[in-house]
């Protein structure tokens, strides 16, 4: 009973702050679950009403009335607009709808700023509720225990509406079946806009009702966002009431959890998503990435009948034959794995060889011809040649400053290659690379304060320190397929911000790690201090890095990873070891994403915990789909677009960057389906393809079935 009574207040405040955040999230689990829209401006939502209430906020009843009518009528119009502008995306997969939905978030938490300020806005409750009342002998405010009423009675109303109404029949089999919902006369479109609508009304009035918990803010919506995809996570997404509980835990860990056990609460919260997240993936068999219309083809299939359509027409035994065979790709890999149609399906996958035929001239061209200038191979490595020379031509074109800013954008490009690894070839998205990253760049600045200024050696340890987190962690990631893996990486990067902060000897903590030596390009030289040679140093690491990337990416073994991705039934049914194949993916993209973190430490000379958060991560998988999800060239080239925009162009309008980056997400979604890639003529290398890889999306009924297609893109 004493340990009851010293902590009740603490988790009275868990139930009003669990209660708030299922308001949240269960608008968030509508937009999910129901409309397949993965919404990462929810919170901006949130934003919109809490902003709206504070500003009608006046003290009395009538203030409180206006205040929450508007916020609510205010984000539900957004969100039936944010219906109107994920229409054309239903079939290009959760990664595109994500690009979206930040930047809208990027814009609109910008344009909330500039109309109400950047300080947190007081909020004025009615006096009848700005009182306390005796709870168990203790004083509690009289707002939040109506909170909780009205949060009880909103969980019973919605679970009322969707499980015994109509409406909730037709939201139901908006997620279940839009087929049938169709062909029972309801327009599964205005479904669709409606739920989104509601979701966006309950964030606003959630927004207005927990400005006095959650004050209107810089980074409110970003923590909100957060918290709401967490509960998600735990509670599913097809009962409000396993929602309402996961959030009522939610709301207790963080603030019962700081109360009884401090040092333990800032894991306990993401911990607790991944072991989820990780026991749902142990019991499921892994995505197999069925789109609207079924199982995507087959990719052996077509093979198999392209083939035979060749030896049809050509006698068996002929010399042309093995030519055929040879530089189709199709030679039998060793081994009791290495199965005939295994290979094949991995061929398949990964869509040829690197040093194909040019077309019109069937097989027996032979392989010299492609390297000729004017050649297949030719024309892939003309964009890397331009690049090199434009990046090499740099320092003498850019000021100091801008140099410097070079040098973080081909840090951050090594990042993005990563998640293009394991993304696009892979077929694992993932919100998670910043924790490598974080790793390969704290075991740079310790070994530069250890003494340690050898820039190879730095290069060696912190990818290798970085390898071995991501071999730590990759069985947790592996079994998982589509927005899972977002979620269980999304996790993981979080805890690994969380120790970033804790771990104050190692990290700094929040004030982040500054002055210690500068690195040395090699052995006997001195510490490099000017603009120019820490750029030449970093371009110099990356064309080494990239270039073994796409050496690994064009051999075999990439073909194998890519087949992973196209193909992964067939490929364990012929014997494969996937899982292998995945983990050891994940650790080399862990190691590349090292080398990056050691490169934005030698070029920044500090280290703080934002160049390896949230935001870092969510820029990384968006270059990543800016450039093409199979294009290594386009992540480095969308990575150096959000670096220009976020710290260059965003200098000639001072505090409009993240207005200036949404803009930049927004517009490469519609105009760019296919990312920079997709300039290339439609195609990733030739092959007449495309270059988006679009990810498994666990079923869902809007998912597209994935692309097996794919040859390895520079």
């Amino acid at each position: 009973m004493d340990l009851l009574d010293a902590h009740l207040i603490p988790a009275v405040d868990g139930v009003a702050f669990g209660l708030l955040l299922f308001v949240v999230a269960a608008g968030l689990s509508l937009a999910f679950g129901t409309a397949g829209v993965l919404n990462l401006s929810h919170g901006t939502l949130y934003a919109i009403g809490a902003y709206t209430g504070a500003e009608l906020s006046d003290g009395t009843w009538g203030g409180l009335a206006l205040g929450l009518a508007a916020g609510t009528a205010a984000a539900c119009v957004a969100g039936a607009g944010l219906s109107a502008a994920t229409a054309p995306l239903a079939r290009r997969g959760h990664l595109a709808q994500a690009l979206l939905t930040f930047g809208l978030a990027l814009i609109g938490g910008d344009l909330l700023i500039q109309l109400f300020g950047a300080d947190e806005l007081p909020v004025r409750v009615p006096e009848a509720l700005d009182s306390s009342v005796m709870l168990l002998g203790h004083r509690y405010p009289a707002y939040r225990l109506c909170f909780i009423v009205m949060a009880v009675l909103l969980a019973a109303f919605g679970t009322w509406v969707l499980t015994r109404t109509r409406m909730g029949a037709a939201v139901r089999a908006a997620a279940d079946d839009p087929q049938m919902l169709a062909a029972t006369g309801h327009n599964p479109r205005a479904v669709h806009t409606g739920v989104l609508a509601a979701a966006g009304a309950l964030a606003g009035a959630a927004g207005v009702l927990g400005a006095p918990i959650i004050g209107p803010g810089p980074g409110t919506s970003e923590n909100v966002l957060m918290l709401s995809l967490v509960v998600v996570v735990l509670g599913g997404l097809r009962s409000l009431w396993a929602t309402f509980f996961a959030a009522v835990a939610v709301g207790e860990v963080q603030t019962l959890g700081v109360s009884l056990v401090p040092d333990l609460a800032p894991y306990l919260l993401f911990a607790a998503m991944a072991a989820v997240l990780v026991l749902r993936s142990r019991f499921a068999e892994p995505a197999t990435g069925h789109g609207p219309e079924g199982p995507a083809p087959d990719p052996v299939a077509r093979l198999r009948g392209h083939l035979a359509g060749r030896l049809r027409r050509r006698p068996r035994g002929t010399p042309g034959t093995a030519e055929a065979a040879e530089t189709s790709g199709t030679a039998e890999a060793p081994g009791a794995a290495g199965t005939p149609g295994a290979y094949r399906a991995a061929e398949a996958a990964g869509a040829g060889r690197a040093g194909a035929a040019p077309r019109g001239y069937g097989n027996r061209v032979p392989k010299w011809i492609g390297r000729l200038p004017g050649g297949t191979a030719w024309r892939q490595a003309a964009p890397l040649l331009v690049l090199l020379v434009v990046l090499i031509s740099l320092p003498a074109l850019l000021d100091a400053y801008s140099i410097s800013l070079a040098g973080s954008a081909l840090a951050l490009g090594l990042l993005a290659v990563s998640v293009t690894i394991l993304t696009g070839y892979a077929g694992l998205p993932t919100l998670g690379q910043t924790a490598p990253f974080a790793v390969g760049a704290y075991a740079t600045a310790n070994l530069a304060e250890a003494g340690w200024t050898v820039g190879p050696v730095q290069i060696v340890l912190s990818a290798l320190a970085a390898a071995v987190f991501s071999a730590v962690v990759g069985p947790a990631v592996i079994r998982a397929r589509g927005t899972t893996v977002l979620m269980i990486t999304l996790a993981i990067g979080e805890l690994t911000g969380a120790v970033v902060n804790q771990l104050k000897s190692v990290t700094g903590g929040a004030d982040g790690l500054v002055g210690f030596p500068a690195t040395r390009a090699l052995w006997g030289g001195e510490g490099m201090l000017e603009e120019s040679e820490l750029y030449n140093y970093a371009l110099v690491v990356a064309v080494v890095a990239v270039s073994v990337t796409l050496l690994v990416l064009r051999s075999p073994a990439g073909k194998l990873l890519t087949g992973t991705r196209g193909a992964e039934a067939r490929m364990r049914a012929s014997g494969h070891p996937v899982g292998r194949y995945l983990l050891v993916a994940h650790i080399c993209a862990g190691a590349l994403a090292g080398v990056g973190g050691s490169l934005m430490v030698t070029v920044q000379q500090y280290l703080s915990p934002a160049d390896v958060g949230f935001e870092i991560a969510a820029f990384a998988l968006l270059a990543v789909v800016i450039g093409g999800t199979t294009s290594v060239i386009g992540a480095l080239l969308g990575a150096g677009l959000i670096v220009a925009t976020r710290d260059w162009v965003a200098g000639s309008w001072p505090g409009h960057g993240p207005l200036l980056l949404g803009v930049l997400f927004v517009a490469t979604v519609y105009v760019l389906p296919r990312g920079l890639a997709g300039l290339r003529g439609g195609n990733d290398g030739g092959n007449g393809r495309s270059s988006e890889a679009p990810v498994p999306e666990d079923g869902h009924p809007s998912a597209p079935a994935p692309n097996p297609a794919g040859k390895v893109s520079p």
